[in-house]
């Protein structure tokens, strides 16, 4: 028998049908559920309580924060974590870290409480972070009183 006529004797059937219906949406069904899962495993969780009740304070924070005059100066290397803080007039500043979280954007399960030591210009604070994307999530507090909050993306080349 030739080629041509076993392929004409092979016919598509309902079972067939059913079978690659079936085949297809099981492959979605699959995509999705693993999909789902690694965004439910890898959630990083909230940042705030109320975004709403946040935001009533957001604009005062942020002009109170700008009235101070920081500039951040920030190096993340492969040992280090190494931040300066400058006043308007360029000299160092040396505010009181109230909170300071080094970690992944999307997970927290590589996240450091960096122990920073003031150096004379600024606050340095060891860490061995592996390579990638990370922020360091501060919370500083100046000598008047005034809350200073920053996050800041860095990226360890190595």
């Amino acid at each position: 028998m030739s080629a041509a006529a076993q392929r004409a004797e092979r016919r598509l059937t309902g079972r067939h049908v059913a079978a690659m219906f079936v085949g297809g949406f099981a492959i979605i069904i699959a995509v999705n559920v693993t999909l789902a899962v690694n965004a439910v495993r890898t959630f990083p969780g909230k940042e705030t309580e109320s975004s709403y009740v946040a935001s009533q304070t957001f604009d005062a924070d942020r002009a109170a924060q700008d009235a101070l005059g920081w500039s951040l100066d920030v190096a993340l290397g492969p040992d280090a974590l190494m931040l300066a803080v400058t006043g308007p007039d360029g000299a160092p500043v040396r505010p009181e870290i109230v909170s300071a979280t080094l970690g992944r954007a999307t997970t927290v399960a590589d996240d450091v409480s960096p122990d920073f030591a003031w150096n004379g210009s600024g606050w340095v604070a060891p860490v061995a972070p592996p390579r990638g994307n990370w922020n360091l999530r501060i919370e500083m507090l100046a000598a008047d009183g005034t809350p200073f909050r920053r996050r800041i993306p860095l990226r360890v080349e190595q």
